[in-house]
C-alpha cells in the first residue's frame, strides 16, 4: 500500500488533481487498450467522470499494462 501511496502522490499536480496520462499517441490495440498511455478505451471515455482516487487507480493499471506489453515485446536471449 505504501508503494501505491508514493506513486499516487507522484502523479498529483499542485492543485491535487490527477493528470491525464495521454501522450497524444492514441492507437488502440486489439483489446481496445491505447498503445500510448495504456488505458482501456472505457477508461479513456470515463476519465472526466471518475473520482481522483479512481483516476489514480486507472494510472496504476495503465502503467502495469504498458510494462507487461513491453516485457512481451522484449527479445528473449538465452
Amino acid at each position: 500500500m505504501r508503494a501505491f501511496f508514493m506513486f499516487y502522490t507522484d502523479i498529483m499536480n499542485d492543485v491535487d488533481k490527477v493528470k491525464s496520462p495521454c501522450i497524444r499517441q492514441c492507437c488502440l490495440d486489439e483489446q481496445d487498450v491505447c498503445l500510448g498511455c495504456g488505458r482501456s478505451l472505457q477508461e479513456i471515455l470515463d476519465w472526466t467522470k471518475v473520482t481522483e482516487t479512481e483516476r489514480a487507480a486507472v494510472l496504476v493499471r495503465a502503467q502495469s499494462r504498458k510494462k507487461q506489453r513491453n516485457q512481451m515485446l522484449e527479445p528473449k536471449f538465452k
